[in-house]
């Protein structure tokens, strides 16, 4: 029989059935939709070997997960690092940790020139400062997982479900121990069609992009859901120029992804990872909630889902680390799957077309808010 993945639709996108597949003959790309999916354009090239099924977290979901052995609140002591960060940094110190230990790393960057988050392999603690800064579009995995040599040491972060397969990946070859696995709390994922209308309609009022930061902190840290983007053009000083648009400011890229209006169909049907669900040794996210409520520099929630992964961050020397029960830790966080949005289907179908109107994405969001204020008034889930 030919694997199930070569019929598969609406999966997380996680691309380790590329990785995995002996005959590399499954292609991930975006489907009409705006999601990475798996293809085989070749099935006759197929061994029916089903390893790619195997690994597939999608396929496969979870009865069990470790239960948390530590969490705490954690930040780097390094004024720059937490800077460039989401929230406290820890993600970066903690590859510098395991990279000084032999460690590759394995994380997601932001491509300016395909303009799309990707998975990368750094060597070096230099190479993996790249990674900073959270990136709220899905990555495309499928370069960098098959360049992992599983007899080598790494550290891979990704979303809960990339992470769950990679999970299955290593545990079938026997490799887990050369790896520390580690995750964040994850909203969803939105279409790639959302992200393109957005830089499109920059580039053609403000020029072409230098950089992209998804999470800016000029406004302190609890608000900074501000995008903030880096222009080719410089100012008469030669500093870049830059385009800033906030979510308390009614920003249109951050209204479509956190009012689920353009995301995953999986996210919010087959996604099993929130709260204390997870195949990660550590997961990481921002520490909302009235512990920290006036600190403006940014602290990490950090939860060790494994003893590998609490003895990693109980030897980071170059980060505050304060214990906390797991409720405090994740108070601010997710507990459930995104909400079904009426017009999502609609709004990634118009914004498939590549020439939506900003205005009439506009007239869908506020259809979708009167629809979610009916429904709270007359108690509709």
């Amino acid at each position: 029989m030919p694997p199930k993945i070569a019929g598969l639709k609406n999966c997380f996108g996680c691309g380790l059935c590329a990785a995995a597949c002996p005959r590399k003959i499954i292609d991930i790309r975006l489907d009409a939709d705006g999601f990475y999916r798996p293809f085989i354009d070749e099935i006759d090239s197929c061994i029916r070997c089903h390893i790619c099924d195997e690994t597939c977290a999608f396929l496969n979901p979870d009865n069990e997960f470790p239960a948390p052995v530590g969490s705490f609140a954690v930040w780097s002591t390094d004024d720059e690092t937490r800077a460039r960060s989401s929230s406290g940094g820890v993600s970066l110190e903690i590859a510098r940790k395991l990279m000084s230990d032999g460690y590759k790393f394995c994380g997601v960057r932001y491509d300016i020139q395909k303009h799309r988050a990707e998975h990368f392999i750094a060597s070096t603690p230099e190479e993996a400062i790249e990674s900073c800064g959270s990136k709220y579009i899905q990555s495309y995995t499928p370069d960098a997982f098959k360049k992992i040599d599983l007899k080598e040491k790494y550290l891979v972060v990704g979303t809960p479900c990339q992470i769950a397969s990679f999970r299955r990946y290593i545990r079938k070859f026997n490799h887990e121990d050369n790896f520390v696995l580690m995750d964040f709390y994850c909203h969803s994922v939105p279409s790639m069609h959302a992200w393109k209308h957005y830089i499109t309609k920059v580039k053609k009022t403000h020029g072409e992009m230098a950089r992209v930061s998804w999470r800016d902190k000029k406004n302190g840290w609890h608000n900074s859901y501000r995008i903030l983007i880096d222009l080719i053009s410089q100012t008469k000083s030669g500093s870049p120029n830059q385009y800033s648009s906030a979510f308390s400011d009614g920003d249109i890229f951050y209204r479509l992804f956190l009012w689920d209006l353009c995301n995953n169909e999986a996210c919010e049907k087959s996604c099993i990872y929130k709260k204390n669900k997870s195949q990660a040794d550590i997961r990481l996210g921002d520490l909302w909630g009235n512990t920290y409520h006036n600190d403006k520099k940014g602290v990490s929630a950090v939860v060790a889902f494994t003893p590998k992964g609490k003895s990693v961050i109980e030897n980071l020397d170059t980060c505050v680390r304060k214990p906390h029960t797991f409720e405090v830790v994740t108070e601010g966080q997710m507990k459930n799957n995104i909400r079904h949005a009426s017009m999502r289907g609609l709004m990634i179908k118009y914004l498939r077309t590549g020439h939506a109107s900003t205005a009439i994405v506009k007239a869908l969001i506020f259809i979708q808010r009167i629809i979610n204020k009916t429904n709270r008034i007359l108690k509709i889930k």
